[in-house]
């Protein structure tokens, strides 16, 4: 049974930091290449970051210089180093396990989701 489980988010002021974890067990999590998402309430989600199976990583601008994906394969666990957060970080962060499988269908697991609040 394939379950990733996300942790670390919480209330933090403007201009604080946080750090996101998603602990992932039943995938070869090495092979999988893992996204950090968030959806704000009345908005779509939005992909926040990627990092591929070979550690490089991708952000969407509105998180670039505040943002760090990571993984830890040993551990499989991903992370998301997020700084000077704003407002507008508020959102539920979800994150994504994703394969090309052979034949061109896909594995695609995603958690639950962890609440990230920036708020005085």
């Amino acid at each position: 049974q394939v379950q990733l489980v996300e942790s670390g988010g919480g209330l933090v002021q403007p201009g604080g930091s946080l750090r996101l974890s998603c602990a992932a067990s039943g995938i070869i999590f090495r092979l999988y290449t893992m996204d950090w998402s968030r959806q704000a309430p009345g908005k779509q989600r939005e992909l926040v970051a990627t990092i591929s199976t070979d550690g490089s990583t991708n952000y969407a601008n509105s998180v670039k210089g505040r943002f760090t994906i990571s993984r830890d394969n040993a551990n499989n666990t991903m992370y998301l180093q997020m700084n000077n957060l704003t407002p507008e970080d508020t959102a539920v962060y979800f994150c994504n396990a994703r394969l090309r499988l052979p034949g061109g269908r896909n594995a695609d697991y995603w958690g639950q989701g962890t609440q990230v609040t920036v708020s005085l």
